[in-house]
């Protein structure tokens, strides 16, 4: 990752700037910057692994009592 340093004249410059480049990435990179936040905090024990499950409902058939 390129570290990039940028100055601003106002909180709320870099809170608009910041939006904007959170904005611009796709779901797949904001979710890379959760889990590399989550392993410098934490270390990477307490990573979440993906889980795929699927399964097969039942159609549901409402019962009445007539």
């Amino acid at each position: 990752m390129e570290k990039v340093v940028r100055v601003f004249n106002s909180h709320e410059e870099s809170e608009r700037a910041d939006r904007e480049f959170y904005r611009s990435l796709t779901p797949k990179e904001r979710v890379e910057i959760a889990l590399q936040l989550i392993d410098d905090t934490y270390g990477t024990e307490h990573r979440l692994e993906p889980v795929v499950k699927i399964i097969k409902l039942e159609r549901f058939r409402g019962t009445s009592k007539e």
